[in-house]
């Protein structure tokens, strides 16, 4: 097995030039000057050309009858071969690719200028038949340089094709390369700001769960947990009064037979909505709530609730103990006392500044999660890019150590 030789990509090139040259800087040199050569009959064709349409021009200003139209036609002949000459671009660069896309050019406009010479000056005949010789010559010598162009890039420049194409490839990479550490080093630069935002996300959540557990927040909290207890004890207390009420409620807005006053039926509703809030607000004493409870009391012993036996049973007793002690009024107290001291601490500075604080940080917060994400979508894009690179760097190596066997068939290895 040969031995595979292994080269960066900084050195490949060198290498293969080295390996080439013999080869390669001939036909190179050639085939520039078979360029210029090219470019130096198209510029005398455009010479013959001017020469055409000034001839023709000082014809027609002479009015002679006998020329006037042939020179006119000379005169717009001119014109079409120095636009179309003109045309043809000639390449700064030469390759392969380059200086055929030139050679093909080229031939076009020849093609059609021989159609319009075949045709037109026959009719110019006998008359500019000096301008038309001169015209002519250099016509056929530039036909000729076209051929020798050809037939170059045809025999000769064909066989160092994939050379050429091999050193572009080896230009292309490396390029690629570069953009790759590029890629590399952006994604690296986003990987460290996306963690620099995720430490800021993570140290003002734990202010905020400082400030919910240290400031006024967390005071406000253990109300809340408070109320919430109250507001069970309250449910329990009052639970098997529950359907009593509602059928009360109907009675008093429907039936008409509840005896409850109107103050009466707008509690009673309350204790049905929020028995904790009902409560809370009633005045010392309890006395809407205890005369909505004797009441109650007196409509399930006349069976006007039409209650069920186990139901009014239960319901008579939670009346019992409740109108027979002060158990009531002892949670209504407490619930008072708790609702005064939330709007207290709602009302006051210290709250003020933990809602301003807690406002700010999660504003902060909030914006921080959508520069996060910008970073991520950004690093996403990056790593998109840098493995497409990356594919098309190993695609290239590939290429290229296929068109080094193939053209001085030695095995090479790119790392």
């Amino acid at each position: 097995m040969s031995e595979i030789l292994k080269f960066s990509s900084s050195d490949i090139k060198g290498w293969l030039e080295s390996e080439t040259s013999t080869i390669f800087i001939p036909v190179q040199t050639k085939a520039q000057k078979l360029r210029d050569e090219m470019n130096n009959a198209l510029e005398n064709l455009i010479d013959a050309s001017k020469m055409l349409l000034d001839n023709s021009g000082k014809e027609i200003e002479k009015r002679n009858m006998k020329t006037y139209g042939r020179a006119r036609a000379l005169n717009k002949l001119a014109r079409l071969f120095l636009d179309r000459i003109g045309k043809v671009k000639v390449p700064d660069q030469i390759s392969y690719d380059s200086l055929s896309q030139f050679t093909q050019e080229t031939q076009k406009a020849f093609f059609v200028t021989e159609v319009d010479i075949r045709n037109w000056f026959p009719k110019i005949s006998p008359f500019f038949i000096l301008d038309r010789r001169k015209f002519l010559a250099v016509y056929e010598k530039s036909r000729e340089t076209l051929k020798m162009l050809n037939d170059f890039i045809m025999k000769e420049y064909i066989k160092t094709k994939t050379l050429e194409e091999t050193f572009n490839l080896i230009n292309k990479l490396q390029i690629l390369e570069k953009q790759a550490s590029e890629l590399k080093e952006q994604g690296a630069k986003t990987e460290s700001e996306k963690t620099l935002v995720e430490n800021e996300i993570v140290t003002a959540r734990q202010k905020v769960a400082n400030l919910k557990s240290e400031s006024a927040m967390n005071k406000l909290y253990q109300i809340d947990m408070e109320i919430n207890a109250l507001g069970t004890e309250v449910k329990n207390c009052l639970q098997h009064l529950q359907k009593p009420f509602i059928k009360t409620q109907a009675l008093a807005l429907h039936g008409g037979g509840a005896g409850l006053t109107q103050d009466e039926v707008k509690k009673l509703g309350e204790y049905l909505a929020n028995p904790f809030e009902a409560l809370a607000t009633e005045d010392t004493g309890c006395l809407v709530l205890t005369q909505i409870l004797q009441k109650l009391s007196r409509l399930i012993a006349e069976g006007k609730l039409k209650l069920k036996p186990e139901k009014a049973r239960k319901a008579e007793h939670a009346l019992g103990n409740i109108l027979s002690t002060d158990s009531l009024v002892n949670l209504h107290q407490k619930c008072a006392a708790v609702i005064a001291r939330r709007k207290q601490l709602t009302t006051s500075m210290e709250m003020e500044e933990a809602r301003r604080s807690f406002s700010r940080l999660n504003e902060q917060i909030e914006k921080l999660d959508i520069q996060r994400s910008n970073i991520e979508s950004q690093k996403i894009a990056i790593d998109k890019a840098c493995n497409e690179t990356l594919e098309k760097i190993r695609n290239h190596k590939g290429e290229i150590e296929k068109n080094i066997l193939s053209f001085v068939d030695k095995k090479v290895q790119i790392a």
